[in-house]
């Protein structure tokens, strides 16, 4: 029977399973979560209104709400769903298939299931919907495969693939639902066409139509979605909702043992056959549900019902099945109602919470019930492994931390947030001889009851303290069996008393071991008992440095959780944090944790974990702690606004305007002749704005400087004291400032400007990371950008040249200049004549030629830059007064723009050069 089970288990997905009786502390029964961080100031649903923003104002208790942008107000039985939940919803959505772009194996994948679920007969192969969905596949491959394409031809392709995409996928509807082609059901076509659907939705950045047709194939085909097509997805989004039902299929299968051979082979079948229908309908349920969140304007639809079978007549099966349901249901409602209520303070961060601890808390009940192994080990002997599907990748280390699921269920937390101070409480603990602090040791490392674990850390820590740290007691603690067993107490207790004592001598082993620090990180990989101590409402800010000293790497930190937490730590920790003889700024952490989630992982994800620190408000306190606090923690602050500028281009506009110019200058000066890295790319990042009106404004507000200091003094030192790689960067800034004043006049500051600029275009001196620098820097120079800060310069330029009308309708005309006013434009080409004469009249003939050899031996992004700015200074060579300058650049120019103008080079060079040829010749 047991050989059985385990057959259906790996049928399953299974495999491997091995069961132990584990140590079970008793645990709680209430849950009452901690609410998720809600950051006030700009959310991303703010940046196109350009509104202020409510600051926030604390009450008491720390109690606050989030001041939100809304739509005209829903009649109050019909509440709004949530802006930020839908946009974490098709975040979620459109970044998953996404990948399709970039991860050339899981191309690959989503191509060979296709074509698995459409084989057809051979002589069925002039069938018109496999054509369709061919050539749509065949399209957006070429689209994906090469981006180079010209805009004219990838526009077709991309409405064409649309096309008969959208053929092949009405098939599954109406009259033709239950049908089939060439043997094909009719919903395996339309799933894949969706699929495909989705992924060129995606291509043209439609996150939200890419998202509906995600969901569609869902719709269209559940068992094909889950279990072929999209497991992965279905895991992480669907089965959390489902959980309940895998519950009861495994606790019938398990009765099932008992039968014999004959009646339990069919009754297997016919359970499974139950159990996949009722899994295939609550997932196509909840594939509608979240589908009617993203239509416009919608409401908060019923939470979709998905009831168990009815149970097998097993004996006393039923009662323990319906007593298991009910349990489930009564987290399922708890987290319903919490999470899907019509109530407009939830996130869908909150969600994504819940549903993880909720497949934590299924976990361990199937484990406790489905235990196999009745032979009685020493935990400390033997591994637990917990069986995992296939399709799951985990790290090997990860189950380590299976045992602590075994103890016991989530920890409850109560109350409001409430910040501890930074004493520790006096031990209510009577004396005990040092004999017992060996009894102690042995408690915590075998024991199975949780209240004697709790005392013998009560004693652990007594001696700890009483001994000074005395090397013999350090030596006999800081071993890994006791260390994992604090660890297993603080995931079971739910005494804060106890918690705050556990994290306090960790802390102390931490801070003395690299040994100690890898134990702690080997027992826990995913950290899944910090996510658990940072949502404790009064001990978040030390268990947040203790995970500091620990210094966990991005991998670690893989749920989406992170960042919430990250930020309401950010919040509450401008204090510092006593944890015994450790002091640390919880602040620190938080900008650790944060420089690990938008720095640590691919492009995608840092990008996504960026556009979550924006969407959840985090801007206004990352703006707040650039203005205090230390230096390093301010800096770490500019970093992190550069992170989400550079994901969400929409925000600097909003940061332009709210962040304080002179707080900004003084960390130029405070950091001394320290790396000045993160200010000037904050700068860098925040000076691409969309008018030059704003850019002008936020130049003469940073000129004010700081404390009657001159900002275009402290810059020229900057400069004088900056690493090359920073070079270029404050050279244009101070040159901006400049060009401020009269351009007439003699000025140093120009003149070391314009000399920085000069040598770090020198190619044959500069590493590539200078030179990708100088590109920007010439970039900042051309004074036009779109409003999420993309440079648009050369569309300009090719719009003036007539190009745009080469490529007729292809070209993108909103990316110009972002619809200049009249008064606008003629600013900027002030602004570039100013900045021309500037260059041109200070480097004369040796900028010139910098920029020419750039352009023949420059990495590509410097060679383009080269050319671009040649282009637009181009109109204004004859505002230069020098003798003899337009000869000298004739004989610098002329040549190099005619090498680009061969028929080889690409179609937008060749414009350029031609374009710069024509002004030359007519100054």
């Amino acid at each position: 029977m047991a050989s059985s089970l385990q057959q259906l288990l790996n049928q399953e997905g299974f495999e491997n399973v091995k069961f132990k009786n584990p140590r079970k502390f008793i645990a709680p029964d209430e849950s009452t979560t901690l609410p998720i961080y809600i950051c006030h100031g700009r959310k991303s649903s703010e940046t196109s209104k350009h509104k202020d923003d409510k600051t926030v104002t604390r009450k008491g208790s720390s109690v606050f709400s989030s001041k939100r942008v809304s739509k005209p107000k829903p009649k109050p039985d019909e509440p709004a769903i949530d802006e930020s939940a839908i946009e974490a919803v098709i975040s979620m959505l459109s970044g998953y298939i996404g990948r399709y772009m970039k991860d050339e194996s899981f191309r690959e994948m989503v191509k060979e299931k296709c074509n698995s679920c459409l084989s057809r007969p051979k002589a069925a192969t002039d069938n018109g919907a496999f054509i369709d969905i061919e050539l749509g596949i065949e399209s957006i491959d070429k689209l994906v495969l090469d981006r180079g394409n010209k805009m004219e031809c990838r526009m077709k392709l991309v409405k064409n693939s649309i096309k008969l995409l959208i053929i092949v996928a009405s098939l599954n509807g109406g009259k033709s639902r239950d049908g089939s082609s060439c043997g094909v059901p009719n919903s395996h076509l339309s799933a894949c066409a969706n699929l495909y659907l989705s992924i060129v939705y995606k291509l043209e950045k439609k996150n939200k139509e890419s998202a509906r047709h995600l969901l569609q194939v869902l719709c269209d085909s559940a068992f094909l979605a889950r279990t072929h097509l999209l497991p992965d997805l279905w895991d992480h989004f669907f089965l959390p909702h489902l959980l309940h039902l895998k519950v009861w299929y495994h606790k019938e299968l398990e009765l099932l043992c008992n039968f014999g051979h004959g009646p339990k082979e069919a009754k297997m079948k016919a359970l499974a056959k139950l159990y996949n229908e009722q899994m295939d309908m609550g997932t196509a349920k909840f594939a509608r549900y979240y589908k009617e969140w993203l239509k416009t304007g919608a409401k908060i639809p019923p939470v979709p019902t998905v009831p168990l079978p009815l149970s097998f007549s097993y004996g006393s099966s039923r009662r323990r099945s319906s007593d298991s349901y009910a349990s489930r249901s009564s987290v399922n409602r708890n987290l319903y109602q919490s999470v899907f209520g019509a109530r407009t303070g939830w996130q869908s961060m909150e969600l994504d919470r819940r549903i993880r601890a909720s497949i934590d808390i299924c976990r361990h009940e199937a484990e406790e019930n489905y235990s196999l192994d009745k032979t009685t080990t020493h935990r400390r002997s033997s591994s637990c492994q917990i069986y995992t599907t296939p399709r799951t990748e985990l790290l090997p280390e990860t189950r380590k931390l299976d045992r602590f699921r075994l103890f016991t269920c989530q920890s409850r937390v109560k109350g409001k947030i409430v910040v501890r101070n930074n004493s520790m409480r006096k031990l209510d603990i009577v004396d005990l001889p040092l004999s017992d602090l060996s009894k102690s040791i042995a408690t915590i490392c075998s024991s199975d009851v949780l209240s004697d674990c709790e005392i013998a850390i009560q004693v652990m820590t007594k001696a700890w303290l009483d001994s000074h740290s005395d090397p013999a007691i350090e030596a006999a603690l800081a071993k890994p069996p006791v260390i994992e067993g604090i660890l297993e107490v603080l995931f079971a207790s739910s005494e804060d008393e106890i918690l705050e004592l556990a994290i306090s001598i960790l802390s102390e082993f931490a801070a003395r071991s690299e040994v100690n620090r890898q134990i702690i990180l080997n027992s826990d990989p995913l950290l899944e008992i910090f996510l658990k101590l940072l949502r404790n409402s009064s001990l978040f800010l030390k268990a947040a440095v203790l995970l500091y000293l620990l210094k966990p790497k991005a991998k670690q930190m893989i749920s989406t959780e992170w960042i919430a937490l990250s930020l309401r730590v950010l919040e509450f920790g401008e204090h510092l944090q006593t944890l015994f003889t450790v002091k640390c700024s919880p602040r620190m952490a938080a900008f650790y944790f944060l420089d690990q989630l938008l720095t640590g992982f691919n492009e995608d994800r840092n990008i996504e974990n960026a556009c979550q620190v924006v969407s959840l408000g985090g801007l206004s306190l990352l703006i707040r702690n650039v203005e205090i606090g230390s230096v390093l923690e301010r800096n770490k602050a500019a970093l992190t606004i550069s992170c989400c500028i550079r994901a969400d281009g929409s925000c600097r506009n909003y940061l332009a305007d709210k962040l304080d110019k002179a707080s900004l200058v003084e960390l130029i000066v405070v950091n001394r002749k320290d790396s000045n890295g993160s200010v000037i790319a904050l700068l860098t990042e925040l000076l691409r704005l969309d008018r030059i009106t704003l850019i002008t404004k936020f130049l003469n507000d940073l000129l004010n400087g700081w404390g009657g200091l001159n900002t275009m003094h402290i810059l020229l030192a900057c400069l004088q004291e900056a690493i090359p790689e920073e070079r270029p960067l404050v050279a244009v800034l101070l040159l901006q400032l400049d060009l401020l004043g009269d351009c007439s006049r003699c000025s140093v500051y120009r003149e070391e400007a314009v000399e920085a600029i000069i040598e770090a275009l020198d190619c044959e001196k500069c590493n590539e990371k200078i030179q990708e620098q100088s590109a920007k820097a010439l970039t900042m120079l051309g004074g036009r950008f779109s409003y999420t800060g993309e440079a648009t310069t050369e569309n300009w330029l090719l719009k003036q040249a007539s190009f745009h009308e080469i490529l007729g309708d292809s070209f993108d005309r909103k990316d110009i200049s972002d619809d200049f006013l009249y008064e606008e434009e003629e600013l900027t080409e002030n602004w570039q004549r100013k900045a021309a004469i500037a260059l041109l009249d200070s480097g004369s003939n040796r900028f010139l030629a910098a920029l020419s050899n750039s352009m023949a031996k420059g990495v590509p992004s410097l060679a383009r830059a080269s050319l671009v700015t040649i282009a637009w200074m181009s109109r204004f060579l004859n505002s230069v007064r020098h003798k003899d300058f337009h000869a000298m650049a004739c004989s610098i120019l002329v040549p190099r723009l005619l090498e680009s103008s061969n028929p080889d080079r690409v179609l937008e060079e060749r414009a350029l050069a031609t374009f710069s040829l024509q002004q030359i010749i007519k100054s």
